[in-house]
């Protein structure tokens, strides 16, 4: 707070969705932050990933060939079988360097048991880019090869065992990616074995399949034998595949944990030699930003860096992670794993030439790659980024609900521009839980979209002493557990901070159980659109928020920031649990245990908040209510209230061990007895005037939370004016302030 991070003046978008729509208000977002993490003068020169030619082929497209489809399942009106091979998108693409790619579908139809009439192929492709200047913007299939085993290399039965070309097909291998040799020849990663299969120019397979180290295998592997356990999940194996630049090297990556690895975001790189035909003894281990992401590509920029593409499995606006971050093999974290940066969020590109505009969710004047299956980026010889899609046919509808979606190529530019600097600090209360349910990766990411500053997790702890992200430590508001019979015998009523409390409550389940809750939207009444939200996201760790903040990026190009607040420390500490240590342990293991970091840690109690001030350098907020007291004061006897610790006697207090203070709104700016705002009280001014730096809590835009000017009706769910509540505030001398609505909160103060 002293320290306060300044937010970019960026160019913002029509802030007119309706009261209904689900849809996240997507802003311009850099995708490099400066060198230091700091703002440089007035401005900061950012990297804004900006869309600059696309193309398209449609999802009914057939190439030529036999009946494909017949097994596949039925979606969005299309049903098998189809009329000649079907092109269910690209998994996997080459660039050429003339203006054409080898673009390489997957196995068809999603699994061994329907994918057998699906022909394993490459084509020859050649976009004709939709540009500012024009374009057709559709992509041209020139040619294709037919991956096969006319050699007889495999030795297991395959569908067209009895031919004579011996075509492969979706039923014999599931390919995912590929690498081009120095000599012409593919070596593509594969999914059932997981194997490396190598194929020459022609298609035909040189060798048998390179089954991995260890003999690792997947469910679908053709040499599993019976009572054997497999390693790898089915659909897990080597989804991402990079070369090295010398051709010697591969570096086939796993798309998900190993069943028995108990860290289940870890997700490992090899290395094989093709030189010897054998996998080398290095390996890396990656860490996901959640357990449920996998990885769909990978690309080798120069030796040891690569490109990785994460993403998580869903589509449209239900969307959370579909990332592009860079790697370096030669450098790994305090725990291990490999450092990560980020290159690209798909879900915030700037389109200021409109491409595309009208095709879809994610074609406005931001675009976005909400696709499922988002499993292709490809640095171009001139430095631009290549993404497409693998869009399942015809199963996957991110653009528009009902139709499938087209097959697509995005170029993306990295673009550098400058940008100013704002004094007003935006925190994403408990993410922008005004459009996604709240204290979700997916109400984070949709904060960070919409140029927050900071994320905001209130912190909790498990049976097993994890710190997770919930508003209370009783669950039944905000997940499903009521709806889990397993479940049942949990429900319990307790004394918390003197209240007394029905419910489930997180410090009765391990990290385990509580993963297998989903999140739902606690405030359905009055925002009845976020429910079609409930039920898909989990509760995520501490580790989890801190790792999406710091692996992002604002829109001033510095890393996002995080607001932790600790809740019921006193009653935490009475049953063993304490909040303090593990949220410094959690700090420290991230790198961010140290002064200047982008983190705030906050409390409504006093004593944890002077024991963190021991602990940590971070900067500190005490929170003050507008009525009641501190409840480790009622607790230690201490007749003192809210009230007293915002006289100046108080703030002078709170100077020893805070950097600033959060107040609820009436603390700063009082309602009349009308519910109209009066004047501003002494707080901010006696506060600044002792280094304090002052945030106001909470602005919503729903009227049941505005002040009585700036109600649209008497609809306690309807949508009112909170940007001009908010200006009233920041004209009064806020520092920064807390929101549901990060996207309104942006427009009011720039």
């Amino acid at each position: 707070m002293a320290h306060r991070i300044a937010r970019a003046q960026t160019r913002l978008l029509a802030l007119a969705a309706a009261a209904a729509t689900a849809a996240v208000l997507l802003i311009p977002s850099p995708a490099h932050a400066a060198a230091d993490g700091k703002p440089h003068g007035p401005s900061a020169k950012i990297v804004e990933p900006t869309l600059v030619a696309r193309a398209t082929l449609s999802a009914d497209h057939l190439e030529s060939g036999p009946a494909s489809g017949a097994l596949a399942s039925a979606a969005n009106g299309r049903t098998g079988p189809f009329a000649g091979q079907v092109v269910p998108g690209f998994s996997a693409m080459i660039d050429n360097g003339d203006g054409t790619f080898w673009a390489q579908p997957d196995n068809g139809f999603g699994s061994k048991g329907n994918s057998a009439d699906f022909l394993l192929r490459n084509y020859l492709v050649r976009p004709a880019w939709e540009t500012a200047n024009g374009g057709t913007g559709e992509i041209e299939i020139e040619r294709f090869i037919s991956y096969n085993d006319a050699n007889r290399v495999l030795d297991f039965p395959i569908v067209n065992e009895s031919t004579t070309e011996r075509l492969l097909t979706g039923a014999d291998f599931d390919i995912e990616s590929i690498v081009r040799a120095k000599d012409g020849s593919f070596w593509v990663g594969e999914e059932f074995g997981p194997f490396l299969l190598h194929f020459g120019a022609d298609g035909t397979l040189l060798e048998r399949p390179f089954p991995m180290p260890g003999g690792v295998k997947s469910p679908q592997n053709p040499y599993l034998v019976a009572g054997e356990a497999p390693l790898v999940r089915a659909s897990r194996g080597f989804e991402a595949l990079a070369g090295s630049n010398n051709g010697r090297y591969l570096y086939p990556v796993l798309e998900g944990a190993y069943v028995n690895d108990p860290d289940r975001r870890r997700r490992e790189i090899l290395e094989f030699d093709t030189k010897r035909g054998t996998y080398t003894e290095r390996r890396w281990s990656y860490q996901t930003d959640q357990d449920a992401n996998v990885i769909g590509d990978a690309f080798t920029v120069r030796g040891d860096v690569l490109l990785l593409v994460e993403r998580d499995d869903f589509e449209g606006d239900q969307a959370v992670t579909k990332r592009v971050y860079e790697i370096d093999l030669s450098r790994t974290d305090a725990e291990g794993y490999v450092e990560k940066r980020l290159v690209l969020d798909a879900l915030r590109i700037a389109n200021p030439d409109l491409l595309a505009a009208g095709d879809g969710y994610g074609t406005g004047e931001v675009f976005s790659l909400p696709v499922q299956s988002f499993e292709t980026v490809v640095r171009l010889r001139d430095g631009r980024l290549l993404i497409g899609n693998d869009n399942n046919y015809p199963g996957n509808d991110a653009r528009l609900t009902g139709t499938p979606d087209d097959t697509e190529f995005d170029l993306i530019d990295l673009t550098k521009r400058r940008v100013p600097s704002s004094d007003v600090t935006v925190i994403s209360h408990r993410g922008a839980s005004g459009y996604r349910p709240e204290h979700t990766l997916a109400a984070y990411e949709t904060a960070i979209t919409q140029c927050a500053d900071f994320i905001e997790p209130d912190v909790v702890a498990t049976k097993d002493g994890a710190l997770v992200a919930r508003h209370e430590n009783e669950i039944s508001g905000t997940t499903d557990v009521a709806s889990r019979p397993e479940f049942a015998d949990r429900k319990t009523t307790k004394s918390i901070d003197d209240v007394t409390v029905t419910g489930w409550f997180t410090e009765d389940f391990t990290l385990a159980e509580l993963k297998t809750l989903r999140a739902i939207e606690r405030l359905p009444e009055l925002r009845p659109q976020n429910t079609a939200f409930n039920g898909l996201y989990q509760v995520p760790t501490l580790d989890e928020v801190i790792d999406l903040a710091r692996h992002s990026v604002s829109c001033q190009g510095e890393p996002i920031g995080v607001y932790p607040e600790t809740k019921h420390p006193t009653y935490f500490d009475s049953i063993g649990l304490s909040l303090e240590e593990p949220l410094v342990a959690q700090l420290a293991a991230n790198g961010l245990d140290h002064a200047g970091a982008p983190v705030i840690v906050q409390s409504f109690e006093v004593a944890n908040l002077r024991e963190l001030d021991r602990l940590t350098d971070v900067d500190i907020a005490q929170l003050v209510n507008r009525t009641g007291r501190p409840y480790d004061f009622t607790v230690a006897g201490d007749s003192r209230s809210y009230a007293d610790l915002v006289t100046p006697a108080g703030l002078a207090e709170i100077a020893t061990y805070a950097d600033g203070i959060g107040v609820e709104k009436g603390v700063a700016i009082p309602r009349l007895a009308d519910g109209t705002l009066g004047e501003p009280t002494a707080v901010i001014a006696d506060a600044h005037a002792l280094g304090l730096a002052v945030h106001a809590w909470t602005f919503r835009r729903e009227n049941a939370f505005l002040a009585a000017e700036f109600r649209s009706s008497t609809d306690p769910a309807g949508i009112g004016d909170l940007a001009g509540e908010i200006r009233v505030f920041v004209e009064a001398g806020i520092d920064g302030l807390f929101s549901d609505n990060p996207d309104i909160a942006v427009a009011a103060i720039d």
